[in-house]
């Protein structure tokens, strides 16, 4: 017995799209090193959010990445200076360089620092018709003081979903980090080193799979009907 066809009534059968796996596979794949932004929280001169991503930043150009670190010294509070301020721009023209991100935050009063969250909320969600987080990828980090958490990493990730990006899997966090790093800033040698390898390079296949498949991966249903809508509404007053 032959199955009934499925009838949706609410949708747009000239933009209901079913999924192909052909699409997913790019006829062509970037050849330059994927490349990566590295957001860490915290200004101390001894800052061990920073010590982790510059652990990060040397794991993920030993897997053939090119990696950015932004310094947040200097970069003013969301909405307290105009776009136009240099920090501001240095992290936005960093955000749309970048094809996956990092971001690192030590744990202060049960959640992300401050710091870190005042460079998420400096790079938009869109400019103009461009959304410069959208489908790149993310892993998250933390470290604590104390024993370890996960709060501020499971803060980052609802951020990550909010700003469109694939946040991978894994992550990383680091408890008593002020046992974990010599005198020279390099992480010793432990599991949680060896958890910090095993998220960058998940990080980096996962950004090796999906970079040159971003513009279909976000391709979406309910955005194609407001561009539809839109463009209709444009042509109609043209024709008035």
């Amino acid at each position: 017995m032959s199955e009934s066809p499925v009838l949706l009534p609410n949708v747009d059968p000239a933009l209901f799209k079913v999924p192909c796996i052909d699409r997913l596979l790019p006829t062509s794949r970037s050849t330059h090193p994927p490349r990566f932004l590295l957001l860490y929280g915290s200004l101390r001169e001894r800052s061990y959010s920073r010590l982790l991503t510059e652990e990060a930043a040397r794991l993920l150009q030993a897997m053939g990445g090119e990696t950015r670190l932004f310094d947040p010294a200097g970069l003013p509070l969301p909405d307290g200076a105009p776009e136009s301020h240099p920090k501001v721009v240095e992290l936005r023209e960093l955000a749309n360089w970048s094809e996956g991100m990092v971001w690192c935050s030590p744990e202060r009063h049960g959640a992300m620092s401050g710091i870190l969250k005042a460079q998420i909320d400096w790079i938009p969600l869109a400019v103009g018709a461009v959304r410069p987080t959208q489908g790149k990828t993310l892993a998250v980090m933390q470290v604590s003081g104390g024993s370890q958490s996960f709060n501020a990493v499971n803060q980052l990730r609802v951020l990550g979903r909010w700003m469109r990006m694939l946040t991978i899997p894994n992550q990383s966090s680091v408890a008593k980090a002020f046992l974990e790093f010599d005198d020279a800033g390099r992480m010793k040698p432990s599991a949680y080193y060896d958890r910090v390898v095993d998220v960058m390079e998940e990080l980096m296949k996962f950004t090796l799979l999906t970079r040159d498949s971003t513009a279909y991966l976000v391709d979406r249903y309910s955005e194609r009907k407001e561009s539809a809508e839109a463009l209709s509404k444009r042509v109609n007053l043209r024709s008035t």
